[in-house]
């Protein structure tokens, strides 16, 4: 499972999660009051979080950074950019199994 904090909808995003073989995803707007103060949210079975930063504020950004670190969440902290992100999980390991189709700049990147 993939936890997504930050951004109303996700778009595409989901499309490129599931090119990298994450299926399942929990997605948190960072609205929520509970989320904007201390309060844990259930990250159990997460393989990893993803927190869009231009999308949340600094207390949202504290509060899951900290949760990642205690249960050993690989943490991403991108702006919502499709390509961006993509560079991101590059970076962190999580490679496609084919060419992305997102963008031009992704489709140059990706190709095996």
């Amino acid at each position: 499972m993939v936890i997504v904090v930050g951004a109303d909808r996700l778009g595409n995003i989901e499309n490129l999660l599931r090119e990298r073989g994450f299926s399942d995803f929990k997605h948190i707007t960072g609205r929520n009051p509970k989320a904007q103060k201390n309060i844990p949210t259930s990250t159990s079975g997460a393989e990893l979080m993803i927190l869009f930063t231009d999308f949340v504020g600094h207390n949202v950004m504290r509060n899951f950074r900290k949760q990642a670190k205690e249960q050993a969440i690989p943490f991403i902290a991108c702006k919502r950019s499709v390509c961006e992100l993509a560079t991101c999980l590059d970076k962190c390991g999580f490679v496609p199994t084919k060419a992305c189709t997102h963008c031009h700049s992704c489709q140059t990147k990706h190709i095996n």
